[in-house]
């Protein structure tokens, strides 16, 4: 017999339920010891204060008095124990290994049967269930074996549409636990509302260039003619409005936790932006971002023009500032996360790793590796394996005070 992989016949498996509290465990692996069995496996889980442990042992000559001092000892826990004997170790998963994460605010059991359900019929199975968050909206981890991760993402997108929350599927990859480059887009992803709306405010031509914008990043226009045109319409206001503007500017709700807690961890940041590089240069200084990357208006004596200095950074040019930044950075494009909402997004979203369409149009959902429809940004976290809990560990260690939760 192998003695790494014990035969099912002689293995115990153990699972003890009920309150938890100090001890249980340690109580548990005292008698363990005292039989001399081995450890083939272990998980614990402990949910609204009941705790769930299960342990695969090797069953010693004498199996029949270990049952029993485990029956007395959780007996004297006033738990509950069930012992089934051989039992196989699952070592041997199958192949197509990878993670799907649920976003619900709330995640209603309905909408859990059915993505069960369509996991089902792909052939999957979940191996393993944990939760990443519980407010302010719950997501859930499902480790998967047995994936066809394309047919997957096709079924679990219909689903994810018909009950109305979010749904990412990512192939199971070391890259998950590497640094990362994480590129943004910055209007209405890494802040809220349109900064050439709210220039267009100024100079009074507001409505017009809201309507222009809105089909740009619905892909209806192209989007450097489109920019081109809405910048004529600033012509002659005063560069001070730029300054106004930026005052005005509202993050998105996360964006500094997201910025803040992955920064810890030794990723890099970039933001890519269709809009101007007076506002997305002091918005990378503010936030500690790495790299930046827009447009930049003329200015003349104190006006601006109407025109832009130099190339347009439009859909293609998202795409090649986030290689260059990957490049600059060392490592993979594979290994980068992009984050994006309109139609210009596209094609950073389709070179990166991860392509995130976040609160974006409906071309772009449909487009993306994911999507995410919640009004917070630090959700992406939770796509990268990153629990609530341990942000909020690590703000609480650097003095950062966070909302508590809702009981």
């Amino acid at each position: 017999m192998d003695p790494q992989h014990p035969d099912a016949s002689q293995t115990l498996l153990i699972t003890l339920s009920g309150r938890d509290r100090p001890g249980v465990t340690s109580a548990v692996f005292r008698v363990l010891s005292a039989a001399a069995v081995e450890v083939v496996d272990v998980e614990q889980i402990v949910l609204r204060g009941r705790l769930v442990l299960g342990v695969l042992v090797t069953a010693p000559r004498d199996w029949r008095r270990l049952v029993e001092a485990v029956e007395n000892t959780a007996a004297g826990l006033e738990m509950q124990v069930d012992i089934e004997r051989g039992v196989g170790d699952n070592t041997r998963r199958r192949t197509g290994r990878c993670k799907v994460t649920l976003i619900g605010g709330p995640l209603r059991a309905k909408a859990f049967a059915a993505v069960a359900g369509r996991i089902a019929d792909s052939g999957a199975n979940i191996d393993r269930i944990t939760r990443m968050a519980r407010y302010p909206v719950t997501a859930i981890d499902l480790h998967l074996s047995g994936a066809n991760t394309d047919l997957l993402r096709t079924l679990l997108a219909t689903e994810a549409a018909a009950q109305g929350i979010d749904i990412a599927v990512q192939p199971a990859s070391l890259l998950q636990r590497s640094m990362r480059l994480i590129v943004m887009d910055v209007d209405s992803t890494l802040i809220q509302g349109e900064v050439i709306e709210m220039l267009a405010a100024e100079a009074g031509c507001e409505a017009e260039v809201a309507a222009v914008t809105t089909a740009a990043m619905n892909g209806e226009l192209d989007f450097e003619e489109s920019l081109r045109a809405r910048v004529a319409l600033l012509e002659g206001l005063d560069a001070t409005a730029l300054d106004r503007v930026y005052d005005a500017i509202e993050l998105t709700p996360g964006a500094r936790t997201l910025v803040r807690t992955l920064r810890r961890l030794g990723f890099r940041f970039a933001i890519v932006s269709g809009g101007f590089s007076q506002i997305t240069d002091r918005l990378a200084k503010e936030l500690k971002i790495h790299y930046s990357r827009a447009n930049e208006l003329e200015v003349v004596d104190g006006r601006l023009t109407g025109r832009i200095v130099g190339d347009v950074v439009d859909r293609a040019g998202k795409a090649a500032a986030l290689r260059q930044f990957a490049a600059d950075f060392g490592v993979p494009d594979e290994a980068v996360v992009a984050i994006g909402d309109g139609a210009n997004d596209l094609d950073m979203l389709s070179a990166a790793g991860l392509g995130i369409a976040y609160n974006a149009k409906r071309v772009v959902r449909e487009a993306a590796d994911t999507a995410v429809n919640v009004p917070y940004l630090d959700t992406i976290m939770y796509l990268l394996g990153i629990t609530r809990e341990e942000i909020e560990t690590a703000d609480e260690a650097a003095g950062v005070v966070t909302p508590a939760p809702p009981l």
